[in-house]
């Protein structure tokens, strides 16, 4: 199938910095190939502010309207959100699809969503966005094709009715906290059962399905594309002394994600929350990487996950053009690709822990076995042996604050 033909179109603001709008622009690029076109031209300008009707002056359009027959372009994809007036006044001069980046993060949402929760999610975001922007596309919207912005949602045809499109809503919104009730309810259980929880963030592509693939040997879905994973996934792992601990890749974090998708995904970064411990994945060779750790850190401090303990991992050093300088503390730069690089991590990891936890020492005598047994699995034992005159194990290592074992260890 022959790749639909892109134009882009981006306004340039006065009081926008240069690199935020240049790496912008490359997002949208990315973002336009993960989603199966390819870009044929970009059309910028420089504006005090966008204009309030056609987005772009009139010179502009003009221009983007000749450069549509020259390159024979089947889709204009505009690097701001456009109200529903610019959306109808844009369509009825170009006269062929026009979308902007929101709705264009929302269709590879829909392309890549695979449980239950994630289409209704997604499909949620979708109507959201639609609903005030029905009149604004006129017959674009009224059919469901194959091309970028159409799929989705629910794979039927868009009915344009909206007490149909707010009753959907309503509908999906009430099965979306039944799942979040039943997601609820695994959390609990696993915090009965005590068990730890690492979740890994990132920008999207700075690798995260591909760590979480080395360190679980697991086969989730890792790809050289914007948002590969949109389902968390949980596995279990053990770190070097024993401990074991869960680990959850999450769905990848991007700059201006629109504010539907980030309400619709809330429950999904809910597992963010819930963990014990970050591993924020930075790609460390990327030019942006700098406002990427700071949209990762801003998101964060939304979910109020930003005050759990963080290691962050500069990933890809074997493409580092330069002496990596770390922006956060404390840090590691690996590639998620080299064995050695992950057994270094795992460790970091364990250092990292035990500066936040309690040290303990205990004599145990040999009967306890399922105390010892729990300690090497749910702490970090840094030693353990027997002590022959006191016929006792001798066991020392860290343990979280909280733990049950803790009133365990101090009756010994």
């Amino acid at each position: 199938m022959p790749k639909e033909k892109i134009l882009i179109m981006a306004v340039n603001r006065d009081n926008q910095q240069s690199d935020r709008f240049r790496s912008s622009l490359e997002e949208l690029i990315s973002l336009s190939n993960t989603a199966g076109g390819e870009v044929q031209a970009v059309v910028t300008q420089n504006r005090k502010q966008i204009h309030p009707a056609t987005y772009m002056g009139e010179g502009k359009i003009e221009e983007i309207t000749e450069t549509i027959d020259e390159l024979d372009i089947d889709l204009v994809i505009s690097n701001d959100e456009l109200s529903p007036g610019q959306l109808r006044n844009l369509s009825d001069r170009f006269g062929i699809r026009l979308i902007d980046r929101s709705q264009l993060i929302l269709d590879i949402f829909a392309q890549r969503a695979h449980t239950k929760e994630g289409k209704m999610q997604v499909e949620l975001a979708q109507l959201e966005y639609m609903l005030p922007r029905l009149h604004g596309q006129g017959a674009a919207m009224s059919r469901l094709g194959a091309g970028i912005g159409t799929r989705g949602p629910g794979e039927t045809k868009l009915e344009t009715d909206q007490r149909h499109i707010r009753r959907r809503i309503f509908d999906i919104k009430r099965r979306l906290k039944l799942v979040v009730q039943q997601r609820e309810q695994y959390r609990k259980r696993r915090k009965a059962n005590d068990a730890h929880q690492i979740a890994i963030v990132g920008y999207t592509n700075a690798g995260k399905s591909t760590l979480f693939n080395k360190l679980t040997n697991s086969g989730s879905l890792a790809e050289d594309q914007l948002f590969a994973t949109l389902d968390p996934l949980t596995r279990q792992i053990q770190l070097p002394s024993g401990f074991q601990t869960l680990l959850t890749d999450t769905v990848g974090f991007l700059q201006d994600l629109p504010t539907s998708l980030i309400a619709a995904f809330r429950s999904t970064l809910e597992e963010v929350t819930e963990a014990d411990f970050i591993l924020h994945l930075v790609d460390g060779a990327h030019p942006d990487q700098a406002s990427q750790q700071d949209t990762v850190i801003n998101l964060l401090e939304e979910l109020n996950a930003h005050t759990l303990p963080i290691l962050t991992v500069y990933n890809k050093k074997d493409l580092f053009e330069e002496d990596l300088i770390p922006m956060q503390h404390p840090s590691i730069a690996i590639s998620a690709f080299d064995d050695d690089d992950i057994t270094t991590l795992l460790k970091k990891i364990e250092i990292v822990l035990m500066e936040h936890w309690e040290k303990y020492s205990a004599m145990l005598p040999p009967e306890e076995g399922k105390v010892l047994s729990k300690l090497e699995r749910e702490s970090i034992v840094e030693k353990k042996q027997f002590v022959e005159e006191k016929e006792q194990y001798h066991i020392e290592g860290f343990i979280r604050s909280e733990h049950p074992l803790n009133s365990v260890i101090k009756e010994y």
